[in-house]
């Protein structure tokens, strides 16, 4: 059991060598907003919303090398703005309502959902587009609302939600490596 997960796991991070090029695209379109004073928002329930804050932990933190920090927000972090919103208006509105509070036009909200499904990440994603914030999907097998939804994709093609999980992580770690990179923070 255990040699078939580190199997699907090898096969689904092989198949996202095909992600290289639109990673490092996003990795230089995240460092000119960050560079101009924008934000990246991020938004996932559970292991989605570790990846989230993963990221956002990387860049207000560093991820190599040391540099100024940036902009980020893992929309699920605030709890009690989170409950007073699922108590007030819903679930799904959980970060939609967080999006339009935070997010400014040309802001970037990273969006990440295994199944490509989850209502309030769909809602998070609806709302950036309102305000003019881009919008991008990391998620499991498409098609997807979430994939069809924001303005790019990367869609994990994995047998399990533990395999999507962790080719996240790589890939949110690849897109520090894109950022900092494009930034032009030494390695």
């Amino acid at each position: 059991m255990i040699e078939e997960h580190f199997a699907a796991l090898g096969a689904a991070a092989e198949r996202m060598r095909f992600a290289a090029p639109k990673v490092q695209s996003w990795g230089r379109h995240l460092a000119a907003v960050l560079g101009a004073g924008g934000r990246l928002l991020a938004c996932g329930n559970g292991g989605s919303a570790a990846e989230a804050q993963h990221l956002t932990g990387e860049l207000v933190g560093k991820f190599r090398t040391d540099r100024r920090p940036l902009s980020a927000i893992a929309l699920h972090a605030d709890t009690s703005s989170g409950t007073a919103i699922i108590n007030d208006y819903g679930e799904a509105e959980f970060f939609a309502r967080q999006v339009r509070a935070h997010g400014r036009p040309g802001d970037v909200l990273v969006a990440l959902s295994t199944s490509g499904g989850s209502q309030n990440v769909v809602a998070a994603a609806k709302s950036a587009h309102e305000i003019g914030v881009t919008t991008w999907a990391l998620t499991g097998p498409a098609p997807n609302p979430l994939a069809a939804l924001c303005h790019d994709a990367i869609a994990v093609d994995a047998p399990t939600t533990a395999t999507v999980q962790e080719v996240h992580l790589a890939l949110v770690h690849a897109l520090c490596l894109a950022l900092d990179d494009a930034l032009g923070v030494p390695v």
